[in-house]
């Protein structure tokens, strides 16, 4: 097989090697400011994301701004990038499945962060229907999908940390 077709990293390779660089805090161009939520973004790390997530217990749950908001509070920065987040999120469950799938007991329990509504993430892996498993397996109650919005974790906002 040539050079050109190696096999890409591993999910666990993205998670533990983050680009050059990060975290740094960053000036967002004026025009952005108000979608990127200020003047000074966080760009953090796959690790920094992950270590958050590992905190959060068994029965409570985190919001995608929760973890923004307290990485951009640790950094002294206006907010953090949401769409570094989201792709962190992703590359965390993955690498956690990965985990799994070696035998590993102790994972990132990435089904314990939800939207800022409560609802579920169809990007991890399994979708919203492992999600809600694993949520339902430690004692929450989903309610359903209302029109495209994905299923949301009934009374979230008791169990967030």
């Amino acid at each position: 097989m040539s050079e050109r077709f190696k096999s890409r990293k591993s999910w666990q390779e993205k998670l533990e090697n983050p680009p050059a660089g990060l975290p740094k805090v960053v000036k967002v161009p004026v025009k952005w400011q108000k979608t990127m939520g200020g003047e000074n973004i966080l760009v953090p790390t796959p690790l920094l994301v992950d270590e958050l997530i590992r905190k959060v217990t068994t029965r409570r749950l985190i919001t995608v701004g929760q973890i923004r908001e307290r990485l951009a509070q640790k950094y002294g920065a206006d907010s953090t990038c949401p769409l570094t987040v989201g792709i962190f999120l992703r590359i965390i469950s993955e690498a956690a499945e990965e985990d799994r799938r070696k035998g590993k007991k102790q994972i990132t329990p990435y089904w314990r962060v939800v939207k800022d509504d409560g609802g579920l993430n169809p990007k991890y892996p399994g979708g919203v229907e492992s999600q809600a498993a694993h949520l339902e397996a430690e004692g929450h109650k989903i309610v359903p999908a209302k029109g495209k919005k994905p299923p949301k974790v009934q009374d979230f906002e008791k169990a967030l940390v």
